[in-house]
């Protein structure tokens, strides 16, 4: 293990974040908070979409808020207000939360795709197979999963010794960034993060290609060409979540966007909520 640097054996006890955010990046926070409170507003309150793959967005929208309530009120602190300071507890908390809810992301689109797949190679199966019951425990197994296989990345860096240089160069608390500071050797820190983080991606990507592989596979297959049609219906709607996952740190603003409302169901139900809401606006202020 190396030594403290010469430089200083002050113990550091907070750090400094010196990168500012632009302003793209605070408005795609408001823009994640707004889409994905929209979206789970909408299926609460549309007993239509009480079904296992609106559960599953729910599930996806719900990771994101955590994500942005994480980063986001730091980021627009620093923005605005300059206020640079982060303690040790506060920066290795926000640490583990973007280390693992982006896995449980990532996990969540790969139980949404062989959603799909029973979707459209089992058909007849399909109520059987997704229930709410097996949405609870697919929901139970993303957390517990991604939570114990990321958990020790905060805390091997925690566990570093800080005596000098406390300014990390990034306005997020970055596993990488932070550990560079420490007067230790963190070799260890960041084969685990590389390992643990190309793992958890590389499997829930593998998974997510074989579901789509085999659902492109069935479509082939269909004889009745109206059979095929509906397949392919189901295919472009579900085929981004295979290109949502292969972005690791794409904004959390793009996943109910992309996935929840390009569902027919959920955009009739989000038009017949807004035109409600617009109704009863109309008779209150008469």
């Amino acid at each position: 293990m190396a030594l403290p640097s010469n430089d200083s054996t002050t113990p550091v006890s907070e750090f400094l974040l010196i990168l500012l955010p632009n302003f793209q990046s605070c408005l795609l926070f408001l823009l994640a908070m707004g889409a994905n409170t929209t979206l789970l507003i909408t299926i609460q309150l549309e007993a239509s979409l009480h079904q296992p793959l609106y559960y599953l967005l729910s599930l996806l929208s719900l990771l994101d808020i955590v994500l942005c309530l994480t980063v986001s009120p730091k980021v627009l602190a620093i923005f605005w207000f300059g206020l640079r300071l982060i303690s040790f507890p506060a920066c290795f908390l926000q640490m583990f939360i973007m280390n693992s809810f982006l896995p449980m992301e990532s996990c969540t689109f790969m139980v949404m795709a062989y959603d799909r797949y029973v979707a459209v190679c089992h058909p007849l199966r399909y109520p059987s197979i997704i229930t709410n019951q097996f949405v609870a425990k697919a929901s139970v197994f993303i957390v517990v999963r991604n939570a114990l296989f990321t958990a020790p990345i905060p805390i091997l860096t925690s566990l570093l010794h800080y005596c000098g240089k406390n300014v990390i160069e990034n306005c997020i608390c970055a596993n990488l960034s932070v550990s560079r500071l420490s007067c230790d050797n963190f070799t260890l820190n960041r084969i685990y993060q590389f390992v643990a983080g190309w793992t958890l991606l590389g499997l829930d990507f593998i998974l997510i290609f074989l579901s789509y592989t085999f659902i492109l596979r069935a479509v082939l297959r269909f004889k009745a060409e109206g059979a095929a049609v509906k397949a392919r219906k189901k295919v472009p709607m579900d085929i981004l979540i295979l290109f949502n996952v292969l972005h690791y740190l794409s904004p959390p603003a793009l996943s109910p966007i992309a996935c929840g409302f390009q569902t027919k169901e959920l955009k009739q139900e989000f038009q017949k909520l807004l035109q409600r809401g617009l109704s009863k606006h109309g008779r209150d202020s008469l």
